[in-house]
């Protein structure tokens, strides 16, 4: 593989198997999880969407279906805080070490609790951030899960 992104690297050192989907990034994508699915020819439900949270006053990351919303309340619960809400752009890039946009939960540059929605685990693989825009890469739910040590959980509003 040429150069590849924090992420790509992080599942070849754990011995993931994964495959490389590149597409068109549109910047102006009012949804750019949707953009991703419609441009790859994806069900939107096999392309999750990353997303920075706060649960209480820890970052966490929240891994969903780019067709579905996030509930703070779910987050939170799931979390056990008493609070969630999102993180603003700026704080996110620097907690992950990515540009919204390329933000995966694979090689974050801070290592930070993974939630996933339960819907996820529905499918045989799933797609989502390769840590760049315009990258996505498909694996097992089990090897998401595995490899992040995430929480799965009905997040979903």
């Amino acid at each position: 593989m040429a150069k590849g992104t924090p992420a790509t690297q992080a599942l070849q050192k754990a011995g993931i198997g994964f495959s490389l989907h590149e597409y068109d990034y549109d910047p102006d994508a009012p949804r750019i999880g949707l953009q991703a699915a419609e441009a790859l020819g994806f069900d939107p439900r096999r392309v999750l969407k990353t997303l920075m949270a706060r649960a209480d006053r820890e970052p966490v990351c929240v891994v969903l279906p780019s067709d579905r919303e996030v509930s703070l309340k779910k987050l939170a619960a799931a979390a056990g805080a008493k609070h969630a809400e999102m993180l603003p752009p700026a704080e996110a890039e620097r907690i992950t070490g990515y540009h919204v946009g390329g933000i995966s939960p694979f090689g974050q540059r801070k290592r930070v609790r993974v939630f996933v929605e339960q819907e996820a685990t529905a499918h045989a693989t799933v797609v989502l951030n390769g840590g760049r825009r315009g990258l996505q890469v498909e694996l097992t739910p089990a090897d998401l899960i595995g490899l992040l040590g995430a929480t799965v959980a009905a997040l979903a509003a």
